[in-house]
């Protein structure tokens, strides 16, 4: 006989060995004992929560000749029909594949007859999100009123998607993600059964990566017994088969980021590389060890939260000490943008090793977090005794070189005649802007008072966006580097009421607007 998969293997075929679910189960219980049954149920929940094994077990029970407790015998012709796949009285249906109007009308042509055995004929609609339009429409009646010996179960994992006249003629159970600590005891009962010695902390790991889907950690079970078939399953053997990385790995890695060292944080890597470890689960379970510590940090309480050993939650509450709340959101930021960039990309270990390098020098980013991390940086140095001239270093070693700034050369202050060349010239000052101020600037005029040049403009966005210290400071080194003189501006909103003025000049005239929207959007 061929091999049976775990999942399969160990589908559940009565309600008390449903795991995770008590309160659906516990609701369909007390419906069947009390000849409530529902005419149109819907399942809601991620993959492999046991949506559609509730469907079977419910229809098992409701076509029982000997229900006991609200549940199914298993013992009787109708029980073991329906669980063999053999009965009339269960339909199942793939709706990704069956999804048109035709399908629908079938059905609705079968539930005119009643079930030649058992009490009822049931419907168990899997992925019903993925129905047309057209055969939701045809489904509509027929779930409003159907006949009394018809029961619809639908499954689905995008509810949202439903349109709302089906969800109103459902009765909706929501399946929730199941518990690492449930996923746990239920593999070590499985792992008994088939004799397979495992490591505790072996089957913890797998019903973390399952992320609350039953099936999925027994898939993964099954595959790591049959890499070491015959031996001994550990945590270790777990991590090989599954390409992820020790939890120690992520603390040293860590340490590494805090401390600066760009160098150690790219060898790290290249010893997880070595070890065959997968870069995308790597990246995804930093940033979910980030993420304890994140809790860690913020919370008193956060050994309630996070299920781990004494041991580990001691070191965590070290590292917490180490590094501010707002650098490991910052951490944890550039992490989340790297996991959506490298699902399709082909360069992913450049793509890891960027991301290290924004994380170790926080200088290149120019948000408030990076922020936070480089004046963090400079009190370290300080507090070490590094003398202020030697804070700016240009060493990729990571020595300590002072380094002399250049002499910033000091430009006579403009007169009104310079600064109108600066109007004139305006194509070639604002080239040398960021885009963004570029595009901002545009919607703005120009004026030239006092020996100033201001900019004016009617709408508050542009304003905002213009009107920032780092921004006026380009401004005014792309005037002087265009005309060669310091000139003043003057960034400006205007007043309710107020008009321009006929020498007020357009900025929109004096740049070419369909060449800077080529080369910057």
């Amino acid at each position: 006989m061929s091999y049976t998969a775990l999942y399969r293997k160990f589908r559940p075929g009565e309600f008390g060995e449903v795991k995770g679910q008590e309160h659906i189960v516990t609701t369909l219980k007390n419906q069947i004992k009390a000849d409530r049954i529902g005419h149109a149920y819907l399942f809601c929940g991620t993959r492999g929560t046991g949506k559609t094994t509730i469907a079977k077990i419910l229809a098992k029970a409701v076509n029982c000749e000997h229900p006991v407790d609200g549940g199914p015998c298993n013992e009787c012709a109708m029980c073991k029909s329906i669980a063999n796949g053999t009965s009339m009285n269960v339909v199942e249906i793939d709706a990704a594949s069956n999804n048109g109007v035709d399908n629908i009308r079938e059905i609705r042509d079968e539930v005119q007859y009643s079930p030649t055995e058992g009490k009822y004929r049931v419907y168990i609609i899997d992925e019903v999100h993925m129905l047309s339009i057209g055969a939701f429409n045809a489904l509509l009646k027929t779930l409003e009123e159907p006949p009394s010996y018809v029961i619809f179960i639908l499954a689905t994992t995008e509810a949202h998607k439903i349109p709302v006249t089906i969800l109103s003629r459902c009765q909706r159970y929501d399946f929730k993600r199941i518990t690492v600590a449930t996923i746990t005891d239920r593999l070590r009962e499985l792992a008994k059964r088939e004799g397979v010695d495992v490591e505790d902390k072996a089957l913890t790991y797998i019903a973390k990566v399952a992320d609350g889907g039953m099936r999925d950690a027994l898939s993964l079970l099954d595959q790591c017994i049959s890499f070491y078939m015959g031996q001994k399953l550990t945590y270790e053997n777990v991590l090989e088969v599954l390409g992820a990385v020790d939890v120690e790995i992520f603390s040293q890695m860590l340490r590494l980021i805090v401390a600066g060292d760009t160098l150690g944080c790219i060898s790290k890597l290249e010893e997880i590389i070595i070890m065959g470890r997968d870069l995308s689960q790597f990246v995804s379970d930093f940033t979910w060890y980030l993420r304890n510590l994140m809790l860690v940090k913020s919370s008193d309480t956060a050994e309630d939260m996070l299920d781990m050993s004494a041991e580990r939650m001691n070191a965590l509450k070290e590292e917490a000490q180490m590094v501010e709340l707002e650098t490991l959101m910052r951490y944890i930021r550039i992490l989340s943008e790297l996991t959506n960039q490298i699902k399709f990309a082909t360069g992913k270990r450049v793509l890891v090793e960027v991301a290290l390098i924004k994380m170790t020098k926080p200088a290149m980013e120019k948000d408030l977090g990076s922020l936070i991390g480089r004046l963090s940086e400079l009190e370290k140095k300080l507090e070490n005794g590094v003398p202020v001239q030697q804070i700016y270093v240009s060493d990729s070693q990571n020595n300590m070189v002072s380094e002399q700034p250049a002499p910033k050369k000091i430009l006579e202050p403009a007169v009104t005649e310079e600064i109108q060349e600066a109007v004139n010239n305006w194509d070639k000052i604002i080239s040398k802007l960021n885009p963004f101020v570029k595009h901002s600037i545009r919607e703005g005029k120009l004026t030239v008072t006092d020996n100033k040049l201001s900019i004016v403009f009617t709408e508050p966005i542009n304003y905002d966006a213009v009107n920032r210290p780092d921004a006026v400071i380009d401004i005014e080194n792309a005037i002087s580097e265009v005309i060669g003189k310091a000139v003043k501006t003057d960034i400006r909103l205007l007043n309710q009421g107020e008009n321009f003025q006929d020498h007020f000049v357009e900025i929109r005239k004096k740049i070419m607007i369909e060449e800077i929207e080529e080369e910057d959007f």
